[in-house]
């Protein structure tokens, strides 16, 4: 356990951490004695909720991806005042951050984040990123002087994209994060130390740290939706956006799903690997109305064509 503690503590300089009150979810899963035995080592308060183990998960399914479980988490770190909170599903290989109103973060900006940390120190190293949402992290990256290489999402293919370019780090919206030194696998545990270390030496809070990035890129959160046939649904919206009536040209990517780029928003529609679900995730290039907009358009053209 000590070595396991002593490896990820060693993604930070621990006198670089200042205190602050976090709030932490671990769902009754898997996190909860980490952060327990962490307690000791770092100068933070921490406000457990949900932290012992049970594997009849009385509290619901420990997934902070979905909206409705969000609520409990960001209620907890209004009520305690507190700087942050986290939350982590059942084995902890995710984790998903709320800043200090009870704002959940989509973890596409902590990727950005992320990067500009570790570019610091490993400067013109390789980024893998997912291709769900592209644009900030790619500008992040580039701008910090990385490398962003796009993988199709899912574990095995983020690590092998890692490995053929030896980079550093790689993330995915959906909250896993892969570090280089942490043998290419993910951890929930890493990135909020890396965050905190973030916040401690910058002296900026989650909110603000994020926010530009925000107003930036806006995005619709990643969306399920329930249809019957999801490969021919997406080859449908496809043909769509593609038809001789439209005044629309897009740049397409198959990479994972179909990635469509209309130069000031894009979407990417994947199927699920285990459901028939089809992932929609929209950004634009900071006009909030349009990406509420095109949201509403997709939603409304896959409720017609399922």
């Amino acid at each position: 356990r000590e070595q396991y503690l002593d490896k990820i503590l060693s993604f930070v300089n621990l006198e670089n951490i200042q205190p602050m009150h976090i709030v932490t979810n671990a769902g009754n899963g898997c996190a909860g004695p980490v952060i327990d035995a962490l307690e000791s080592r770092l100068p933070i308060k921490f406000t457990k909720i949900q932290n012992e183990p049970d594997g009849l998960f009385p509290n619901g399914i420990p997934n902070p991806l979905l909206v409705e479980n969000r609520e409990i988490t960001s209620e907890a770190v209004i009520a305690n005042e507190a700087d942050l909170g986290i939350a982590w599903d059942g084995d902890f290989d995710r984790c998903f951050f709320f800043d200090a109103n009870g704002q959940f973060i989509e973890n596409y900006y902590l990727i950005g984040l992320l990067s500009e940390q570790l570019l610091k120190s490993s400067p013109s190293e390789h980024i893998v990123h997912d291709p769900r949402l592209v644009w900030n992290t790619r500008e992040e990256v580039r701008r910090c002087g990385g490398i962003p290489d796009m993988s199709k999402a899912g574990h095995s293919f983020i690590k092998e994209v890692m490995r053929a370019n030896q980079a550093v780090y790689g993330g995915e919206m959906s909250g896993h994060h892969y570090f280089r030194d942490f043998y290419f696998s993910d951890s929930g545990m890493i990135p909020w130390l890396l965050l905190i270390e973030n916040i401690s030496t910058s002296g900026t809070k989650l909110a603000e740290l994020v926010k530009g990035r925000i107003d930036k890129y806006p995005v619709s959160g990643e969306i399920n939706r329930r249809v019957g046939d999801p490969r021919k649904l997406i080859e449908d919206i496809k043909n769509f956006y593609l038809a001789p009536f439209s005044d629309t040209n897009p740049e397409i990517n198959d990479l994972d799903g179909y990635s469509f780029d209309f130069s000031n928003w894009r979407f990417n529609l994947r199927m699920s690997n285990t459901e028939p679900l089809v992932r929609l995730n929209v950004e634009t290039r900071g006009d909030h109305q349009l990406m509420t907009e095109k949201t509403k358009e997709i939603l409304d053209l896959i409720e017609k064509l399922s």
